[in-house]
This record gives C-alpha cells, sequence and structure tokens, in this order.
C-alpha cells in the first residue's frame, strides 16, 4: 500500500523551507482559519487550537492525506504578541520585549484519516537590552512585519537575543520539526528511510 501524500496546511514560505529540510515530497494548502484568541485563551492554547484547525480545514479537502498543521503565539508576561504588520506595531513590541523573556508557543497537529494528534513546544527566548536606533535599524534591515514578535531568529534577529531555551530548537522559526518529525515515524513515516 503506497505512503498517503503529504500535506502542510499552511502557506508559509518559511516552514515550507523547514518542512523541505525533512527530504518530503508535500503540497501546501492555506487553511484560513480565524486566529482571533477566545475570551481566557493562553498563548499555548491559542497555538494548540489553531494548529489543530488549520490541519482539520485541510484534511476535508484532503481526507486521504496526512495533514501538518502548525500555529506559533508568542507571551510576553500574558501579553500576546501577534504578527505587528506595521513598522510602528514592530517598533513597540520590541521595545517592549528588550530585556525581558518571552515564550513563543509552536505547536504542531498531525491528521490522517486514524490519528489526530497536536504537540506543542515552549521556546523561552531573553531578549538583550536594545537601544531604539538599534531597534529601529533591525525593523529597517529585514521588515519582519508578518512575523510574530517582530522577528526573524532564521536570519539577524538572532542578534536580538541574549538566549534561547527550547527542546527543539527548530520551533522558534515556526514549526516544530524534531516533535513533527516523531510524529510522522509514529505514522509510519520514517524521514531518515525514504
Amino acid at each position: 500500500m503506497p505512503a498517503p501524500s503529504l500535506v502542510l496546511a499552511s502557506s508559509s514560505a518559511y516552514r515550507q523551507q523547514q518542512l523541505r529540510q525533512l527530504g518530503l515530497t508535500f503540497t501546501t494548502a492555506s487553511p484560513d482559519v480565524d486566529e482571533t484568541p477566545l475570551p481566557g485563551e493562553s498563548a499555548k492554547e491559542l497555538a494548540c487550537r489553531l494548529a489543530l484547525a488549520k490541519a482539520k480545514k485541510i484534511f476535508l479537502q484532503h481526507p486521504d492525506s496526512l495533514v501538518i498543521g502548525s500555529d506559533q503565539t508568542a507571551d510576553l508576561n500574558g501579553t500576546f504578541l501577534g504578527k505587528p504588520m506595521t513598522e510602528e506595531r514592530a517598533i513597540a513590541q520590541l521595545t517592549a520585549c528588550s530585556g525581558k523573556t518571552v515564550h513563543f508557543w509552536t505547536a504542531a497537529a498531525l491528521i490522517s484519516g486514524q490519528t489526530q494528534r497536536v504537540e506543542v513546544i515552549d521556546t523561552e527566548v531573553r531578549f538583550r537590552q536594545l537601544s531604539d536606533s538599534q531597534i529601529r535599524a533591525y525593523i529597517r534591515k529585514e521588515e519582519p512585519l508578518y512575523c510574530a514578535g517582530s522577528f526573524k531568529c532564521e536570519s539577524l534577529g538572532i542578534a536580538l537575543f541574549e538566549s534561547i531555551q527550547s527542546t527543539d530548537p527548530s520551533a522558534l522559526i515556526g514549526l516544530p520539526l524534531i516533535v513533527l518529525t516523531q510524529m510522522l515515524n509514529d505514522e509510519g513515516l520514517d524521514v531518515l528511510s525514504l
């Protein structure tokens, strides 16, 4: 019996690039899910709910496939840090994060005909004490307006940090590959044997 096709429920170029690291053949589909937090929902709960919702929506269109959903939220002392969308909001986010610790919750969901599973990784990021000119220069160089927390850790954004603590360093980019590899392996898709 052939292996099921793999679908990434995301239009994110970063997540697609990450999944390519595993040498997998996959297609993508944009899930178009409302990402508004529910009343009282934590950043961790929101990431899990959205990753699963994205995977479920695309699974309805591809019921014979393995569907991967993912979502990431950021929490600064109980305040959500979303995608800033504007330069002014990015400046405000990085100013608020300066010298502080932010928790990034990255969830991966996997759905097949027999399985519905979601796992979440907590990545603790300690930001350097940043000056206004450093923040503005960084935003001008990288334009991280569509990135939760206003940075791209896979490039110059790494210079904003004092430290990163996580069991899955790939999670901060947007798709936790260590946990996803295990989830796929549990479904009989061993990326090392392809």
